[in-house]
């Protein structure tokens, strides 16, 4: 449990700037070359690499190197941490909004 913790808080901690965001967003489309992702942002490349690198420490996306391009691709799996983990939220609040239903619905379970 405390590795997917620790992987988790790693995806979320990528996830939490937008402009990671937005190329994560972008990558979903296919394969991009980082000067064509890069186009988009107001910064200089070094400072947009630094973003392809924090998320591909965090196992979002993989680069690889080809002559001199070098392109990006969105590793989908590793999204599916955050959603495994949005379900079990889910589950826990949809259980805890039942039992106040229960509660507020039906005078007999005041008394337990």
């Amino acid at each position: 449990m405390a590795q997917f913790s620790s992987e988790l808080d790693g995806v979320l901690a990528a996830l939490a700037d937008p402009t990671r965001r937005a190329v994560v967003r972008r990558l979903g489309g296919g394969p991009m070359s980082v000067g064509d992702l890069a186009r988009e942002f107001p910064m200089t490349l070094p400072s947009f690499m630094k973003h392809v690198r924090t998320l591909e420490a965090n196992g979002l996306v993989r680069t690889v190197k080809s002559g001199r391009v070098r392109t990006c691709e969105l590793r989908r799996g590793r999204l599916a941490l955050v959603d495994d983990w949005l379900a079990e939220q889910r589950r826990v609040w949809e259980a805890r909004t039942d039992r106040l239903e229960r509660l507020v619905t039906d005078p007999k379970e005041e008394r337990r």
